[in-house]
């Protein structure tokens, strides 16, 4: 942060990974932002799940942001949560393993009253392992913000 924000030295009032990780997976909107050919920015709300450490969604190969993605594969994710914020940032990936969606299946069923596999037109599965993960609530914003970064496996 700039330094006039006042952030700590320390690490006192740094939030957890934990609780962090549960507003990632308990998130109903995830906002997601890619890049158009001309780089300009895109965002759109989508619905997701996390688990194994990505937060995964799907959308018609022919949507803006799939089309986006197989250009540019960086993305961002930003929870719809009102007063604090979880930024996720790294590169998606397609998923094509039938395997992975049998348990995302069941997430999504379980999370929004429908299948992954359901979803109508030509399903294209994206995965976004986080790289980096930024996280504060607005009302301890000077002691707050906390970031994690990740290397990928």
């Amino acid at each position: 942060m700039p330094k006039g924000y006042g952030m700590p030295k320390g690490t006192g009032g740094l939030l957890s990974w934990e609780e962090v990780e549960q507003k990632i997976a308990d998130a109903h909107n995830y906002w997601v932002c890619t890049t158009r050919p001309d780089g300009s920015p895109h965002t759109m709300p989508v619905w997701a799940v996390w688990w194994n450490g990505a937060v995964y969604f799907s959308t018609d190969r022919g949507s803006r942001k799939a089309r986006n993605i197989m250009a540019n594969p960086a993305m961002a994710i930003h929870l719809e949560i009102p007063r604090e914020v979880v930024i996720l940032e790294g590169t998606a990936e397609e998923v094509n393993d039938r395997a992975v969606l049998e348990p995302l299946d069941d997430l999504y069923q379980k999370k929004y009253e429908m299948r992954l596999s359901d979803a109508p037109g030509e399903s294209f599965l994206v995965r976004l392992k986080p790289k980096v993960v930024l996280a504060w609530t607005e009302k301890e914003f000077a002691s707050s913000p906390t970031r994690w970064e990740f290397t990928s496996e």
